[in-house]
């Protein structure tokens, strides 16, 4: 049987990384989360618009960076595994494999933009460009903030600043690295596929 979350376990199994960016972590997602409400809400005012430019985006490249992701985050997943047990080399190569997928998706948006934009929309074009863009690119700017952590991460696992006995860095930047993912998790069927 399961065992219940009360606070005698909860101290038991605190959160991963550091309690601020727990707090970070909250915020950023209720900022998403009113952006995804609001999509919601005006897209159920403009159906038809919605559905028809939905169709004009590359889902294969949402597709291609759905599973970049979620393989980046198994990576950190892995790296976080790997220095709790002491390995520091496979931390910093799940890093750098992380880093690898997250490139992957920089590189499939900045392609998929530049048709976007090659195309003369912009963020007035229609109601849907604007949120289709403003999502985003919000979360881009994410992906690439997630990056710089990823990369600075894997220099202090190269200086050798994490071991076993102190790993709540690698934690940290890990925890934001999955929120980026959760994020994109739900932006990218909301945005791309629901119709």
């Amino acid at each position: 049987m399961s065992e219940v979350l009360t606070p005698a376990v909860l101290e038991k199994e605190p959160l991963p990384g550091d309690l601020a960016i727990w707090f970070f972590i909250m915020a950023e997602l209720l900022v998403f989360g009113v952006f995804f409400i609001v999509y919601v809400f005006v897209r159920s005012n403009n159906l038809e618009l919605f559905n028809t430019y939905q169709l004009e985006l590359h889902r294969i490249a949402g597709v291609i960076n759905t599973i970049a992701l979620i393989t980046s985050s198994y990576f950190v997943a892995l790296g976080v595994h790997a220095i709790k047990k002491g390995d520091t080399k496979r931390t910093g190569r799940m890093i750098l494999l992380a880093l690898a997928m997250g490139a992957v998706f920089l590189v499939v948006k900045i392609w998929e933009y530049s048709h976007v934009f090659g195309a003369g929309i912009h963020l007035s074009t229609n109601t849907f460009y604007t949120f289709y863009i403003s999502l985003t690119f919000f979360h881009f700017m994410h992906v690439m903030m997630g990056m710089v952590i990823l990369g600075a991460l894997y220099r202090f696992v190269r200086q050798g600043k994490y071991s076993a006995d102190d790993h709540i860095g690698i934690e940290t930047g890990a925890s934001y690295w999955h929120m980026v993912d959760l994020v994109w998790i739900v932006l990218f069927p909301l945005v791309y596929v629901i119709r």
